[in-house]
Order: C-alpha cells, then structure tokens, then sequence
C-alpha cells in the first residue's frame, strides 16, 4: 500500500521562532527533512505551513506546498487541512513527519506504515525508544508512554510514569529493574479518515494539561498501535543547543561521504 508524508512545518514557532528556515550546512532545515522523506518511496510529500516565506523557500528547492491555517494548535489538525485542500483519499496511509527532524531515518517512516497495515483495525500508529538515563526521564521535554500487551498507549506523559515508588523515594534516585521506561518518538501515522475524525473532536482536558495532542486519542477509546523503534531516531531541534548539536552531526556525515 501505498502513503503519503506530509511534513508539518510552522513558522512562528513558540520556542524557537523561524525554526524551519534555520541554516544547516547551507541549506533550511526543511529542506534536509524534505530531503530524507524523499528517500521512502512516499507516492506524494507535502510541506504544509501557515507561512508564506517558508513556502516560498520550499517551492524554490522543488517541493510540494500546501499553504495552511495560522489558527492550527498541532501538526495532527494542520494535517486535517492538507487532506481536504489536496483531496486525499479518505483511506490513504499519512505519515506525519515533523519539520524539525531533519536527521529522521527513512526506516522509521516504513515501520509506522508497516504497523498500520497489518493492523487493519487500528487508525493510528507511532514509536518508541528506551529510556537509559534518570535525567531524560524526568525531562519534560521527553514524552513517556507505557504501553499495553498488545503494544498499544496506555498513557502519555511528560511526568514519569509509572512512579516507581521505592526507586524515587531515595536519593540518587534509580530506574527500576522490573520496569522499561519508554520515550515516545514524535513520528505518526495515521489513515486520513481518522484524522478527519479527531479534529471533529474538542480538546479533552488531559490535552490541555499535559499538552500533548494524542491524548485526545485516548480520551476517545481509540488504540494508539506504539512501536520499539527499529534504529536510533537522530536529534530533532527543540532548541538553539538541539540546532547546533544537529549542525555537527549532519556536518560529520557529510564530511564521511
């Protein structure tokens, strides 16, 4: 079966404004996300942004842009757009692919396809990886998720959770033995009529706490299908230290080619 990507990219982003522009290496960000989405055999990719600087920048290195709301609070709603403004089809496998991932490997991008297609029943799929360190897991900026025997969410956080409670009483605080914490990877995909059906939806309210827009999937009933990530997922810029530290790494591989 066949998908399309659509990369997520805003502007006026709260902590790192212009971020899809940012240089790496002589080119915007964008572009080297672009870049490694061309690289999966998607039927289609498209830039979907509220900006009309950033589409131009993407149409001039040849990408396909579709030019977007500026009232979207997620990626997941923006994507919403994309699917009616460029008449997708409502049983097309999307791929969301954030535009600050610009080191994203191409096999991620297959293995959430993959799981959606042996899984019929499920509308919604995405990864994870370990947690190896206490300071990432009480991070709020890595997002936990635990899963069900079926590899299904049970929850999103940004808190740790579960509590290990004799582990965090006592200081250093420790990661248990008999429980793998799980950073969730901000990669998904989904079957278009299904996010026509969660922008239908209002905001639940551990949403808006926790600010995490999956949660309203939960909320709903809905199986959220949460992958071990087959390789290491690479840097995503969060920050200005994410950018530099992408910057030395892309510069490295090239450097090795």
């Amino acid at each position: 079966m066949g998908f399309v990507v659509v990369i997520p990219a805003r502007y006026e982003s709260s902590r790192l404004p212009g971020k899809p522009l940012m240089d790496i290496l002589g080119k915007p960000m964008i572009q080297w996300t672009w870049q490694q989405a061309k690289q999966s055999g998607a039927e289609r990719i498209i830039i979907a942004t509220e900006s009309e600087k950033v589409a131009g920048v993407c149409r001039a290195f040849g990408a396909d842009v579709c030019l977007t709301g500026e009232h979207h609070q997620s990626g997941t709603e923006r994507i919403a757009e994309v699917i009616e403004l460029c008449e997708l089809n409502e049983d097309d496998i999307i791929v969301n692919v954030q535009g600050d991932e610009p080191m994203l490997p191409v096999e991620l991008i297959h293995q959430v396809v993959d799981g959606l297609e042996q899984n019929p029943h499920i509308n919604m799929a995405t990864l994870c990886e370990p947690i190896e360190s206490i300071e990432t897991l009480f991070d709020p900026h890595a997002v936990k998720v635990s899963r069900d025997i079926n590899q299904c969410a049970i929850n999103f956080s940004r808190a740790p959770l579960p509590w290990a409670r004799d582990n965090f009483a006592k200081e250093p605080k420790t990661l248990p033995d008999n429980w793998h914490y799980k950073r969730h990877i901000g990669l998904y995909a989904y079957r278009a009529a299904f996010v026509k059906q969660y922008v239908a939806w209002p905001e639940c309210d551990l949403e808006h706490v926790e600010k995490l827009e999956q949660l309203r999937v939960l909320w709903h009933g809905e199986k959220i299908l949460v992958l071990d990530a087959l390789t290491d997922a690479g840097v995503g810029v969060d920050t200005a230290e994410d950018l530099k530290t992408v910057q030395r790494l892309l510069s490295l591989s090239v450097d090795g080619q």
